[in-house]
């Protein structure tokens, strides 16, 4: 059986350090040390800009190196993503273009001048038609989604297929939401020994057949692996060691795939959080724009105001921290962490922080104050009544109904 791994890195831009630290201790290392250990295994993953110069800025040279030389290798395949993660959907089209063609620089930066991915990560796997159109624009040729993204209606999706969306002409793989919305090694090890047997038995039986899944694909954060579950009998690595085991990048899956194999279907807007009431109802967001959720609907508001002094104050001498400030406070973290809901089960926490959500918060805020011209006042009140209202919210929910849950 074929396992095509994804694999995405983030951590917020403007998080503390020691945050990234246990990252890279719990999970981060542990992966690289697992590909140099199994030269034959092949992970696809994303490693996000901002991530990468958080890295940099702190001097982690030897993770950043080890990564090279597996990149270089080609047990590592990296993608292209949005620099500082933000919600690309509810972005306007120059702030998206503007994130991955940073990201892009980022990129080259680190692995080269002529470093170019074919694959491209979309924040929380986020699409939507406009996007997607926008990163075909920017080069790419081929998307990981979840597979509620499909909008098949009685077409049942074909495991480990390529798709073509009709939209954008990117390819698509899709993600198994069974075995993703889990820790993979969990789910899939048992099914690796089943097929293992099988194949003993086959060989003693020639009439007998294996009818197993031929190819799984799973797509999860890089921080499930160790930092948001231990894995105390180390599943990861007694899978690494199957002999049935076999892995490739996507991009080496995909050019083994023949164009007249590629179907074009139709994709619908959706996360790999979406669920299909959420899809059904026409709110395939809604855990980061919540039309009920006062508090998200004022940080897009917050945010959408920031966005809107980019043209008007593009020669302002703060310019730079203007955007400074933008990119980290855009980051889809801080409208997840106002959500409120529990991830507890799929290894993930309760999505309920002030300090997290004051974070991007006070990245907004300080956006807008940052300019200088004396023009920009008006929008700076009017920034500082929503930036109020928010903090006022945000503490009197969080003790009135959230406090210790997330303890």
């Amino acid at each position: 059986m074929l396992w095509l791994n994804f694999l995405h890195f983030y951590q917020p831009a403007n998080i503390e350090f020691h945050h990234i630290r246990e990252a890279l201790d719990k999970s981060y290392w542990r992966l690289v040390r697992l590909l140099e250990e199994h030269p034959n295994l092949h992970f696809t993953m994303n490693v996000s800009g901002c991530l990468l110069e958080r890295l940099d800025d702190e001097h982690e040279t030897a993770w950043l190196e080890r990564l090279k030389l597996l990149v270089k290798k080609g047990q590592i395949e990296l993608t292209g993503s949005a620099a500082y993660h933000g919600f690309l959907p509810l972005l306007p089209e120059v702030e998206v273009l503007d994130q991955i063609t940073t990201n892009a620089k980022i990129l080259k930066k680190h692995f080269g001048k002529d470093f170019k991915p074919v694959g491209f990560f979309l924040p929380e796997m986020a699409y939507s038609p406009a996007v997607a159109k926008l990163v075909y624009q920017a080069g790419y040729r081929w998307i990981i989604l979840d597979e509620i993204s499909y909008d098949g209606d009685d077409r049942h999706l074909e495991a480990g297929r390529f798709y073509a969306d009709a939209a954008s002409g990117l390819k698509v793989i899709f993600r198994s939401r069974k075995f993703s919305n889990a820790y993979p090694p969990d789910k899939l090890l048992p099914l690796f020994k089943k097929i293992e047997a099988s194949i003993v038995a086959t060989k003693h039986d020639k009439k007998k057949e294996t009818s197993e899944v031929s190819v799984v694909v799973t797509a999860t954060d890089a921080e499930l692996y160790g930092l948001r579950h231990e894995d105390p009998t180390g599943e990861m690595e007694r899978i690494s060691k199957l002999k049935s085991l076999k892995t490739q990048t996507i991009s080496s899956y995909l050019s083994t795939v023949e164009r007249k194999h590629i179907l074009s279907v139709k994709l619908r807007p959706s996360s790999w959080e979406s669920t299909l009431t959420e899809i059904k109802r026409n709110h395939p967001y809604q855990l980061w724009h919540d039309k009920d959720n006062k508090i998200q609907l004022d940080l897009w508001r917050l945010a959408n105001l920031a966005l809107s002094l980019k043209d008007e104050f593009k020669n302002d001498e703060n310019f730079y921290w203007y955007r400074w400030h933008l990119y980290r406070g855009l980051a889809s973290c801080t409208f997840w962490w106002a959500s409120a809901r529990d991830f507890s089960k799929l290894y993930g926490p309760y999505a309920w922080s002030p300090d997290d959500i004051d974070r991007g918060l006070g990245d907004l805020i300080r956006a807008v104050r940052s300019l200088s011209d004396i023009r920009s006042k008006k929008h700076k009140l009017l920034a500082e009544k929503y930036y109020l209202r928010i903090q006022e919210r945000v503490w009197q929910t969080h003790w009135n109904k959230h406090w210790q849950k997330n303890v």
